[in-house]
């Protein structure tokens, strides 16, 4: 588990968890098939970020008008990129989750990590490493 944020002040948190949601679920839909199972990832996700159980579905409704009124990554990614290389990883771990909760990867999801992973200064190596962990737990 890992928790980036103060539990004490929750409207401090939500903020930022309703933007790394947005993408996390600008992901879940870049292929069109935005699924229960993917949700299901995302709420885990924010929960395990600092989210409490009983707002979780209000910051992902939040999130999803905020997803689908925007049109670019950049302001989703804000929130993540100044974060600490390992939370870094831990999230990039949650988009590969989404991205291969179908068994597959398009070369849509494929471009999109390509782009996550300059806009949030990881390394490529690191990132392949993350998506080949994500693959071999699926065998």
């Amino acid at each position: 588990m890992f928790n980036f944020f103060n539990k004490e002040n929750n409207k401090k948190i939500e903020d930022p968890l309703t933007k790394i949601a947005a993408l996390l679920i600008h992901v879940a839909k870049i292929d069109e098939n935005y699924t229960e199972k993917e949700k299901d990832i995302i709420k885990k996700a924010i929960i395990e970020l600092g989210s409490k159980n009983d707002v979780i579905d209000n910051l992902l409704v939040k999130a999803e008008e905020i997803e689908k009124n925007s049109n670019q990554i950049l302001d989703f990614t804000k929130e993540i990129k100044n974060m600490d290389e390992d939370s870094k990883e831990k999230i990039v771990e949650v988009l590969w989750n989404i991205i291969y909760s179908d068994s597959s990867a398009d070369m849509y999801e494929n471009n999109l990590m390509r782009r996550l992973t300059g806009l949030l200064y990881l390394d490529v190596k690191t990132v392949g490493d993350i998506k080949n962990k994500v693959i071999n737990n699926l065998k």
